[in-house]
């Protein structure tokens, strides 16, 4: 008989925790616990993918309505009516995270509404005043967004905050220049509000394929966007009048991480950015990174090592140097998604409670940036490629045939990163309404092995965008 209260305790209710609890009480027949401190469902549910995705698809319907009178339709747009999605908003993620409750309950999970922290490396102490033992724990606390270490910081908002805005601003300034940044710039600019970004790079996106992150900077300059490289913020404070040509004294505040709706804010903010120039918005949204949630948890204490930023050290099976602990997700910065979080608590479980060592496989793994177009990849960017290898580049940029009819702007992009030598299709990388849901079936070929050849004997589905993946048959250029 166990002399632990619990064969598997899980801090953290997010995907990677709730999936990692349920496998190991439903499939393995392990006692498990979870604890939660917030809501369930986590960054992704409640304040990240599910939300967000939600706030594209509205902000995507009032170019729908412009379109559809090119085709033949007569219809009325009234504007966008923020109450009543939010409302909607708020209904949808009370379900889900009703759903991730049931889900645990019903695969024989204990859960506690409280915040846990390690006493031991067997034993987790709850806010409620409970202690538990177990013989394994898993951390899977996620992260959170982070403000910049500027005075007044406080005053702007996060990307949380954002579902919880009692009203649209009429005006916001975006400050970052990655995948949050720019898809919350393009979803708002639908939705009628006046967008200003800055971003201190360069070019935005840093880290993607650099003609897919050109093609999107100068898409979401179509929408509306003014968009502001080699730019950053310098001051900000609350904007008092029409005289007021100066910036105030910095605001004390007891903490970063304020809701915006406790902010100590008067109206407008002005801004001063790196090129001298003062302006008012009724918004500052700082999306400037990510931070683990690793603080105050007596991680340090026990023996495990976190790293830069917060970050859980762990090793390829998710074990940090504690033996008894592990950690995944977003805690462990090593790459930070969803499904990411929920395969590495899957292989948590295999190699723990099945007996059967279990590695994550972290390469060649898709993603989706949910901007106007989207920008989905997978695989190696033209300049990663080539700096390993000698490499062939497949390029075709158009305006694709929904857009051209309707006179709207905008091109669209297929590329394909294949290997001189192996002919292994390397990368794919593709700008393009729908490329999230292209991305997915493009990373199946290349997890696989595909060829550029592989490529060209599959016939082409026609008309259709993403055809150009199939029917590129020189290089554009060779590097």
């Amino acid at each position: 008989m166990s002399t632990f209260d619990y064969d598997l305790f899980v801090i953290g209710g997010g995907s990677g925790g709730v999936r990692a609890a349920r496998v190991a009480a439903g499939e393995a027949g392990a006692k498990v616990a979870l604890a939660e401190e917030d809501r369930y469902g986590g960054t992704c549910v409640i304040r990240g993918c599910v939300p967000k995705k939600l706030m594209v698809f509205a902000s995507g319907y009032g170019g729908m309505v412009e379109e559809a009178t090119h085709y033949g339709w007569d219809m009325l747009n009234r504007g966008f009516d923020w109450q009543t999605f939010s409302g909607h908003l708020n209904t949808e993620l009370d379900r889900l995270e009703g759903v991730y409750r049931k889900l645990l309950a019903g695969s024989g999970v204990t859960t506690y509404d409280a915040r846990a922290r390690l006493k031991d490396p067997h034993t987790v102490e709850l806010s409620t005043g409970e202690t538990f033992t177990a013989k394994h724990i898993l951390v899977a606390t996620g992260g959170r967004p982070v403000r910049p270490d500027l005075p007044n910081a406080h005053l702007g908002i996060v990307s949380d905050d954002i579902f919880h805005l009692e009203q649209l601003p009429k005006s916001i300034l975006i400050i970052g220049g990655g995948y949050i940044a720019c898809e919350f710039a393009c979803i708002l600019a639908g939705l009628g509000v006046e967008v200003t970004q800055y971003y201190r790079g360069a070019q935005i996106l840093r880290g993607f394929d650099d003609e897919a992150r050109g093609l999107i900077a100068e898409s979401m300059r179509e929408l509306g966007v003014d968009l502001h490289t080699g730019t950053n913020i310098v001051e900000m404070g609350c904007y008092r009048g029409e005289d007021d040509d100066g910036m105030d004294a910095p605001v004390e505040a007891t903490q970063y991480a304020m809701p915006v709706s406790d902010a100590p804010r008067e109206g407008p903010l002005k801004v001063k950015s790196t090129n001298g120039k003062i302006k008012v918005f009724d918004q500052v949204l700082f999306a400037t990174g990510r931070r683990p949630n690793s603080d105050d948890m007596g991680l340090e204490e026990v023996g495990v090592t976190l790293g830069r930023g917060g970050a859980v050290e762990v090793d390829e099976y998710s074990q940090t140097k504690v033996p008894s602990i592990y950690a995944i997700g977003d805690v462990t910065d090593r790459v930070n998604l969803t499904p990411v979080a929920i395969r590495e608590g899957m292989a948590f479980v295999e190699t723990v409670f099945n007996g059967n060592p279990t590695k994550v496989d972290h390469d060649l793994i898709p993603s989706a940036v949910f901007t106007q177009p989207e920008l989905g990849t997978v695989g190696l960017t033209e300049e990663q490629a080539r700096d390993r290898e000698p490499i062939e580049v497949y390029c075709a940029s158009f305006c694709p045939m929904q857009s051209a009819f309707a006179d709207k702007p905008g091109r669209v992009l297929m590329k394909l990163i294949v290997s001189q030598e192996s002919r292994k299709v390397l990368g794919c990388h593709i700008v393009a309404p729908g490329a999230g849901e292209m991305i997915q079936l493009a990373g199946i070929a290349i997890k696989m092995g595909a060829t550029k050849e592989d490529f060209d004997r599959t016939v082409a589905v026609h008309p259709t965008m993403s055809e150009e993946i199939v029917t590129m048959r020189k290089p554009t250029r060779t590097a």
